[in-house]
């Protein structure tokens, strides 16, 4: 999404103030670095959001929000892309992670039969908790970096085909108010 929209979309600082139900939260939440979209905010948010979202822990959006709070980076997108784990995609996102992290400790894939039920729940974690865990660490890692730089590209090309636009313009704002030299009008 263009900065423009996403500013459009995220309320003003005099919006928040307004909001009643924000007020628990304290004075941090009106910081402004958690509302603006600069390339470093921007980038930080992404690797934020896509980091926490492969952590399997209850609460992912409060430590996305403290997280984005203590590295100075935009706060909704950082809780937005927490939303990337869905009950649609979560069995995909942690299945993987667990490939990653039983190969990474070379330990052989289980074969994993889902029944929704605290004694499945605590029986199967204690046999895969190790490669489940590192693999939710490798990939969170992994994608919040790639969002990292893939967001922080996309902001510099952006920047430099502007920055090639304005010069370009410029170029030939000049070349038009000077008539070229033995012409005569």
């Amino acid at each position: 999404m263009p900065k423009e929209t996403l500013k459009q979309l995220s309320p003003s600082p005099a919006r928040l103030r307004e909001i009643k139900s924000l007020r628990f939260l304290g004075e941090w939440i009106y910081e402004p670095s958690l509302w603006h979209i600069t390339r470093y905010t921007a980038s930080m948010a992404f690797f934020v959001g896509l980091f926490v979202a492969f952590m399997p822990l209850p609460g992912q959006m409060v430590l996305a929000a403290f997280l984005a709070f203590r590295l100075r980076c935009n706060l909704p997108i950082s809780i937005g892309l927490v939303w990337i784990t869905n009950p649609l995609t979560m069995p995909a996102i942690y299945f993987l992670s667990y490939k990653v992290g039983a190969l990474i400790i070379d330990v052989p894939v289980q074969a994993i039969e889902f029944e929704l039920s605290i004694a499945w729940l605590f029986g199967e974690l204690q046999e895969i908790w190790r490669p489940f865990l590192l693999g939710c660490l490798i990939c969170g890692f992994f994608f919040g970096a790639l969002g990292y730089f893939i967001i922080s590209l996309l902001w510099r090309m952006r920047v430099a085909r502007r920055w090639r636009e304005r010069k370009l313009k410029r170029a030939r704002a000049a070349q038009n108010s000077n008539p070229s030299p033995g012409v005569k009008p």
